[in-house]
């Protein structure tokens, strides 16, 4: 009863500590699934009560005969970081080992007794509970106790001596406790192996099937060591039983670098033209041209044309013949310094390159034997396949709008290159400048 009783006080004092932990743990991302189904294989044996003639142990050996005579199968949700509970439904065969008996060396007289349980419990992680996880890294081990209700069906054969109420059956009911050393072997699936003994309190057969004296009547135990496979149904996290949920001071933590994350991301210049880029809505402009407080290049005139890159040309079109002033655009194009830039997984171009396109537009307007290859391109996010067809839709998109704004179709040639790997996949600034189109001037 002492025994019993400190179980108990150490189950509500672990309660109350969880409760007391529990305005200060909170999951960053909810659980998909909170099920661990659980199979186990075993032996069981019945401790008492046994009729005179009657054993199931093997008495001349440390443990006993063991063979598999229990089985039960069942789900168990996690509530909590430690806590969990657990439904199940078991079968189990307790029978004789005919061995013989160290007092009078005779094999127990055969007998069969089947139960069907049903089982609720409470299990407690204990690893968790003494902050040894990772300690123990792959290693843990659970305690737990609950109830059953079981159902006693004697198949033992009736003798003159005695009545073993063969196939007659019985209800009761006991507490469980038992503790269960576990080891994960896979991301979500963990082996274990259970000790348990239960303590039957409304049991009137011997594990004969004969009815118990009165000094033992209402009274039976068993024990048990089952070896089982436990699996976690969420298949996006680690198997429940190693699985933490943050404090409640990580998770400020972590937002607060989230927040200065996002802020240093606003703060970046991808174009290096001194406009941050939670502003700056032209977030390709070429370096070195004057652009305005909203990122934009300087277009005075509004001709399509950057006044900085328009006053290179004119006073280069001073010192040099016409054929050269056209040789400098056309390599300011095919360098990439006109482009058309996209949203992610978009094939329609920004508002921002407008004014690109048009450049190559009033280009062609003004050298009417010139042709242009439209690249697309794409950055490295996602399946090959689809940035493939992306980037082909990109330079479609862009050939699409030139022919609308005049310029006839044999005049663009559309080149689809996928991927451009030239860049920092990982950072979200480098893979905006590989979504566009550049283009290649012919003559």
């Amino acid at each position: 009863m002492k025994k019993i009783t400190l179980l108990l006080l150490i189950f509500i004092t672990s309660n109350i500590i969880n409760a007391q932990e529990k305005d200060n743990i909170k999951s960053t991302s909810e659980r998909n699934n909170n099920w661990i189904i659980e199979a186990s294989i075993g032996n069981i044996k019945g401790v008492k009560p046994y009729s005179p003639g009657y054993f199931s142990n093997k008495s001349n050996s440390y443990f006993g005969s063991i063979r598999p005579n229990s089985f039960s199968i069942g789900g168990r949700y996690i509530v909590g970081d430690i806590f969990s509970v657990k439904g199940s439904l078991g079968y189990d065969i307790i029978g004789n080992t005919n061995n013989r008996s160290l007092q009078n060396n005779l094999p127990s007289l055969p007998f069969k007794m089947i139960q069907y349980n049903l089982q609720v419990q409470g299990y407690a992680n204990g690893a968790k509970l003494f902050g040894i996880t990772e300690q123990l890294k792959r290693w843990n081990f659970l305690f737990h106790g609950g109830i059953q209700v079981v159902d006693m069906i004697s198949k033992t054969k009736n003798i003159v001596e005695h009545d073993h109420n063969y196939n007659e059956s019985e209800f009761n009911g006991g507490l469980i406790f038992g503790v269960t050393p576990e080891y994960r072997i896979s991301k979500r699936t963990a082996i274990q192996l259970d000790v348990t003994t239960i303590h039957n309190y409304r049991q009137h057969f011997n594990w004969d099937g004969a009815y118990s004296d009165n000094s033992e009547n209402l009274s039976g135990s068993t024990v048990s060591l089952n070896l089982g496979l436990s699996f976690s149904l969420d298949k996006d996290r680690i198997h429940a039983d190693w699985d933490f949920k943050p404090k409640k001071e990580q998770l400020e933590i972590a937002a607060l670098e989230k927040r200065v994350g996002d802020m240093e991301n606003q703060l970046n210049d991808t174009d290096k033209d001194g406009v941050a880029d939670y502003l700056d809505q032209e977030n390709n402009s070429v370096a070195g041209v004057a652009v305005d407080t909203r990122g934009k290049m300087v277009d005075g005139n509004r001709n399509g044309v950057p006044d900085e890159l328009e006053r290179y040309v004119n006073n280069t079109n001073k010192e040099t013949s016409e054929k050269s002033n056209g040789d400098i655009v056309k390599r300011l194009v095919n360098e990439g310094y006109v482009c058309a830039y996209f949203d992610f997984s978009k094939s329609q171009p920004t508002n921002a390159s407008t004014e690109g396109l048009d450049f190559i537009r009033m280009y062609l307007k003004n050298n009417p034997t010139a042709t242009v290859e439209i690249y697309g391109n794409a950055d490295e996010i996602g399946a090959s396949a689809s940035n493939d067809a992306l980037s082909k839709a990109r330079a479609l998109a862009v050939k699409q709008i030139l022919i609308k704004s005049g310029v006839s179709a044999s005049r663009l040639i559309i080149i689809p290159q996928g991927e451009d790997a030239s860049v920092n996949k990982d950072s979200e600034g480098a893979r905006k400048l590989v979504r566009r189109v550049t283009f290649k001037i012919k003559d």
